[in-house]
């Protein structure tokens, strides 16, 4: 019988381990097929407070691992959840093969970007494409750059602008002709001139892998089925997130957006199960707020096992 499971190794997970693991609860983390989640995927992460300098994205998973493992926590390594039951006071997480009873879970499995699908876009993630632009935008890379952003909703209006301060021009390519943001962010970026918005048009391709680099991109306009060439130095990926949550609908509320939903901090709709990070925030989806989330969940599982004494 564990005492708590966590589910995921990001920020969030790495942190709700180092809180419960001081609190002598020997949590056991189960990491998932990708260690350390998306910071992962990221290279210099300038924006985590305490890293003046900034810091490697893997490195600062490696250096919450750790720490997390320095107070007791005990990890599953490269293994997923693929089962869930929580219909009682006890609950069973399937890891793997085997099924495994715990009296309570953090799940912290966050969300990965909707990808573009198109040639060119996996070889160079990291290589001038990013799916955040406050976490790559300001690298030296991108500095004085023509870069693009694809979207047309909020998200997508907020990564242009937010690129205004380093980039030389901002290109914001949409598939429709009007914006899908809200009014206001609308008006700001029509009124920003460093944004060209480019109209009824998609990316079909990411140049060039064999630079290994970002050089252009190749659009087509869905209206008069052309294609033309966009040079830039880097493409920032805005059309959405998706929970990793499927395993835990039918058990566990979910809003329209499949994130888990939480009251009272980060209390789940099931007694015992609590959720933190980018599978409950689909506002911030940032590195700090994704570790506070943690940090709650892994306080509010410690006062229900005080509490319940189960």
């Amino acid at each position: 019988m564990e005492e708590v499971i966590i589910i995921g190794s990001g920020c969030a997970g790495w942190t709700a381990a180092i809180y419960l693991a001081r609190a002598k609860l020997s949590p056991l983390l189960v990491t998932g097929s990708e260690p350390g989640g998306l910071l992962t995927t990221t290279t210099l992460v300038e924006n985590y407070p305490g890293f003046p300098l900034g810091i490697q994205g893997t490195e600062l998973m490696e250096a919450m691992r750790k720490q997390a493992e320095r107070f007791g926590t005990r990890v599953k390594y490269l293994s997923v959840v693929t089962d869930f039951q929580c219909d009682g006071k006890i609950k069973r997480v399937k890891i793997d093969d085997e099924w495994l009873e715990t009296k309570a879970v953090v799940i912290a499995v966050g969300a990965r970007p909707r990808k573009l699908s198109v040639p060119g876009e996996s070889e160079l993630e990291t290589k001038g494409v990013s799916y955040c632009a406050t976490c790559d935008g300001a690298l030296p890379v991108f500095r004085n750059q023509p870069l693009v952003v694809v979207g047309g909703g909020d998200s997508a209006c907020e990564e242009a602008l937010y690129l205004t301060r380093f980039a030389s021009v901002v290109y914001l390519v949409h598939r429709r002709d009007v914006l899908r943001a809200s009014s206001i962010m609308a008006e700001r970026v029509l009124n920003e001139p460093k944004i060209k918005v480019i109209w009824n048009s998609v990316i079909e391709k990411v140049l060039d892998p064999k630079q290994d680099r970002v050089t252009a991109v190749v659009l087509r306009n869905v209206k008069e089925e052309t294609t033309s060439l966009l040079e830039c130095r880097g493409l920032f990926v805005a059309i959405g997130h998706v929970p990793n949550t499927q395993i835990f609908e039918g058990k566990i509320e979910l809003d329209e957006k499949k994130l888990i939903k939480t009251t009272e901090g980060t209390r789940t709709s099931v007694a015992g199960v609590f959720a933190c990070g980018d599978c409950v925030d689909g506002v911030y989806r940032q590195a700090v707020t994704a570790a506070g989330m943690g940090c709650m969940a892994a306080i509010d599982a410690e006062r229900y096992l005080r509490e319940k004494s189960i």
